[in-house]
């Protein structure tokens, strides 16, 4: 008996890269042991995660979201593991469903796990960017901790949708290899797990950062962890929008490449940076089918 393809594409937001399976009605049933295999770099296609491209209608976790949304960003991390939510990932998502012709340049709204997302896809004249809107921030009390070998320093909770734990340091290379989740105390903090961002100052209004990603290890770049980054740096730097009412914008650098973060007096948090498609093709469906075997 012949194989049957499955069309993907892959596609990558400031080299935070992802596998993208289009899925409309939800009929593919893609396991974690699939998930995990398709981003292995090695065994197969590759990538930080899978950006699953399904109507909002067709989907459980997103039929509630069907009415402001027409399609849902279903996020796996590289481990097979489910996600809240991925801020590259939705421009990658949003990039994908223009390419597709399924939506065009302007305003459009994504559904995922940490609610709708609105996007606005920039005109190539303007640069082609991609804005989204990630929502507020939660800033839970408490201490917390991050450690890396004998080294710790105090983080600061930010939830964006997703958990993380954010730590100024004085060099990067304190990070080490993030090649494991760096402890963070209390464990309490976080039941499920959060990831971890280091961060070092480079000017005004201007910070560079690297990330353990949970589940998926470090990462070339983390949108909703910039987002973090940005909401801690600005309250460490006594800055919050809703005291001032006046927006402010900060430069993140990753490591691969840059993004612009913005919160607003009303608490919204604005994410711009780019997204690119950089090859589609097929898997072969005998192939993924004995990823579960």
């Amino acid at each position: 008996m012949s194989s049957t393809y499955i069309p993907f594409l892959k596609g990558h937001g400031t080299e935070n890269d992802f596998v993208i399976v289009p899925d409309p009605d939800n009929g593919l049933g893609i396991s974690a042991a699939a998930v995990a295999k398709l981003c292995d770099r090695r065994a197969g296609i590759g990538g930080d995660g899978l950006l699953h491209v399904v109507r909002s209608a067709a989907h459980p976790e997103a039929a509630g979201m069907a009415g402001e949304a027409e399609w849902f960003m279903d996020y796996r991390n590289s481990d097979g593991s489910i996600a809240e939510m991925c801020g590259n990932g939705v421009r990658v998502f949003a990039r994908y469903l223009q390419r597709a012709g399924l939506v065009a340049e302007g305003d459009l709204a994504i559904a995922t796990r940490a609610g709708v997302r609105r996007v606005h896809i920039a005109k190539a004249s303007a640069g082609g960017g991609i804005t989204v809107g990630m929502g507020t921030a939660i800033l839970p009390d408490g201490e917390v901790t991050v450690a890396v070998g004998e080294r710790s320093w105090p983080a600061r909770h930010v939830n964006m949708g997703n958990p993380h734990a954010v730590a100024f340091v004085e060099d990067l290379a304190h990070a080490g290899n993030l090649l494991t989740a760096p402890p963070v105390q209390p464990a309490s903090a976080y039941p499920d797990g959060t990831n971890v961002e280091f961060v070092v100052d480079r000017g005004p209004a201007h910070v560079a950062m690297r990330v353990h990603e949970r589940g998926s290890g470090e990462t070339r770049s983390c949108g909703t962890g910039a987002c973090a980054v940005m909401v801690a740096a600005a309250r460490r730097d006594g800055v919050d929008p809703g005291v001032t009412g006046r927006p402010v914008t900060y430069t993140v650098d990753l490591p691969g490449g840059r993004l612009m973060i913005s919160e607003h007096p009303d608490g919204s948090i604005e994410m711009t940076g780019p997204a690119v498609i950089v090859a589609e093709g097929v898997i072969d469906s005998d192939w993924m089918a004995s990823t579960t075997r």
